[in-house]
């Protein structure tokens, strides 16, 4: 198949013109820092299956129109990849994921810090750890916080047996299994889809598709697996040893993450900012959709992160990106890094109380000239723009105040009647072919979109808009927003053909679930409009786990409380989701055994009314 992608126009050639000669100054200083330590790697960090480096070997060229200059150089940063030694006694692996596993030397072992995304790499990396440092188990294992690039891949470090066993502590923050079920498990489909837009999962890795995420490569696609942790720090000072390592945790709450927590090691000087700073401005709200982040909170933990470490700290290392070294430089990044959060707090807020609405005030925020002079507040990842909105709705929710927009047509209504005002699809099409020709891409792409939704069989409308948002992916420093305007693009191009049922996602995080968490997915399943009057009611069994639960369905809700509640099914919670998924069915469970007991038929009348998930719902069409 020919390829349908554009290059650049000249319209985007000037705009990458205009942003060369706003860039700070190169000194390199970057470069050397992510070089720092260097000790070695495997040829382009391959890892079969589930991690390459070799396909960005394009990065080793001439920058060329179709990449913003500002996320090529971050691209390249980001393409330098192996086993670094932090501090002695501290190593990082960095670029066989999307974020960074970090290994403690203790005194029999390694304390594992976030073991990546998925098992494939991090078992890659604890290998060549230890082809460097030696062949010694892990001892201990730390997730920072509650995204799953910081704990999906810790089958690659610990062995099924050992995590049955338990004898190695596993330690988290305070409410990390509820925030992490929330984000990847209720909203996991959604959340899941919307992923492969944010971080381009489908695009070519070329010049003109994915580059770069801005906060790393990109995600590793292995086995992804969710142990919970076996310890929780709940106040800021806890102190734990593991491995003959003494820690001291920072709690950070509602940051980076809804569960995160920072951490000091007295003996290495070493401070852990986990990904509450980073090389970039991050995100206060995340395009694949999170609950807003607390802009103020996130700045207030780095200040006092600052306060509790800054001066003991010889080395700064963090969950993305390359560490900083020396107590002045150390202290320099946290002071910015903390305003560059605030600042985009308060001045948000500052013009939401002139009136101004959240379009307006992203339109208008500029950070001041300090900020603005350091790489490492640059908006490869979050950006001034969606920060910005994402403040205001933080403080005052998705409405405006203008009534017109309290409650707008939905996309196919509103796009029938937005094709009509213009006098018909080919007039709509002439008027937004001209703004592209004069380079008004994002006008192109809004008024286009309507068409779409009102004809999505329209591809003379298809291709105006994919060819619109290819440009601004051109143009956008933020890896995401670049991301997400090709991969919506390229599906503009090459609509998916029908189907019969819904092509669900993986379900592997679901298997992992204690029972109460798994029947909380179970309830963001039940079809309220089918479930109607229905009453049922029986304990669920969990016999992997010795659990009971007793669960009804009410009012076209599911409740669920352990302790018994009626016949018993009996069951373990993998059979259950390969019931929910329809991998078995109840019938074919009862005849092998796997489901027994006088409640199997109530539990099937609840299967029943559960739906199942399509994970490749249209995004850009109806």
């Amino acid at each position: 198949m020919a390829d349908q992608r554009n290059e650049a126009t000249e319209a985007t050639k000037a705009a990458q013109a205009a942003i060369a000669g706003r860039l700070p100054r190169d000194d390199g200083r970057d470069f050397e820092l992510a070089r720092r330590g260097f000790l070695g790697t495997i040829p382009n960090a391959e890892v079969a299956g589930a991690w390459s480096q070799a396909p960005f070997g394009f990065l080793d060229g001439e920058r060329p129109d179709t990449v913003n200059p500002s996320l090529w150089r971050q691209a390249r940063l980001n393409a330098i990849h192996g086993l670094f030694e932090a501090a002695p006694g501290i190593y990082q692996v960095r670029g066989f994921d999307i974020s960074n596993i970090t290994f403690i030397e203790g005194d029999h072992g390694y304390v594992v810090i976030d073991p990546l995304t998925s098992a494939q790499p991090a078992a890659a990396a604890l290998k060549l750890m230890r082809d460097h440092r030696g062949d010694k188990p892990v001892t201990g294992v730390i997730y920072t916080h509650s995204h799953v690039d910081h704990y999906g891949g810790i089958r690659g470090v610990l062995s099924d047996e050992e995590i049955a066993a338990g004898a190695v502590p596993i330690v988290a923050p305070e409410g990390f299994l509820q925030a992490a079920v929330s984000e990847n498990v209720l909203l996991g489909n959604a959340m899941g889809r919307r992923a492969t837009y944010m971080y381009g999962a489908l695009l070519p890795r070329d010049a003109r598709g994915h580059v770069d995420s801005g906060l790393g490569k990109a995600v590793s696609m292995g086995a992804v697996g969710l142990v919970p942790p076996t310890d929780s720090i709940t106040t800021t000072g806890e102190r734990r040893t593991i491995d003959g390592v003494e820690i001291v945790f920072q709690v950070t709450p509602d940051t980076e993450a809804p569960a995160e927590m920072n951490f000091f090691f007295p003996r290495h000087g070493a401070l852990c900012m986990a990904e509450n700073c980073s090389c970039h401005l991050h995100n206060l709200y995340t395009p694949r959709g999170a609950q807003v982040r607390d802009a103020k909170a996130w700045s207030f933990y780095i200040d006092e992160a600052l306060a509790m470490f800054g001066a003991e700290s010889g080395v700064m290392f963090a969950s993305h990106h390359w560490p900083r070294w020396g107590a002045t430089e150390i202290a320099a990044f946290l002071a910015k890094q903390r305003d560059l959060y605030k600042f985009v707090h308060d001045q948000s807020l500052r013009m939401a109380n002139h009136g101004l609405n959240a379009v307006e005030i992203a339109e208008r925020l500029r950070l001041p000239p300090s900020l603005e002079a350091e790489w490492y507040t640059r908006s490869y990842y979050g950006t001034l723009n969606h920060n910005a909105k994402a403040v205001y709705q933080r403080y005052l929710g998705w409405f405006d105040g203008n009534p017109a927009n309290l409650h707008k047509h939905p996309p196919v209504e509103a796009g029938r009647r937005y094709v009509d005002l213009a006098g018909g699809p080919e007039a709509l099409l002439a008027k937004a072919k001209a703004a592209y020709d004069a380079g008004d891409y994002r006008w192109v792409a809004e008024v286009v979109s309507h068409l779409v939704f009102a004809d999505p069989a329209n591809m003379a409308a298809r291709e105006l808009e994919a060819a619109a948002l290819e440009q601004m992916g051109y143009q956008a420093e933020s890896g995401p927003w670049r991301d997400f305007y090709l991969t919506g693009a390229q599906e503009l191009r090459n609509p998916r053909p029908p189907v019969s049922g819904p092509r669900q996602g993986a379900a592997g995080q679901l298997r992992a679930l204690p029972g109460e968490q798994l029947l909380d997915a179970l309830s963001v399943r039940l079809n309220g409009e089918t479930a109607g009057e229905a009453m049922i009611a029986f304990t669920a069994a969990f016999t992997d786990a010795n659990e009971r639960f007793a669960v009804r369905i009410e009012n076209a809700v599911l409740h669920h409380k352990p302790g018994v509640g009626g016949p018993e099914a009996r069951l373990t919670r993998g059979t259950l989701v390969s019931l929910l998924t329809g991998e078995t069915t109840l019938e074919a469970a009862q005849a092998d055994g796997s489901v027994s007991g006088d409640g199997a038929e109530a539990m099937g009348e609840l299967l029943a009314l559960l739906d199942r998930f399509d994970f490749w719902f249209e995004i850009v069409a109806p």
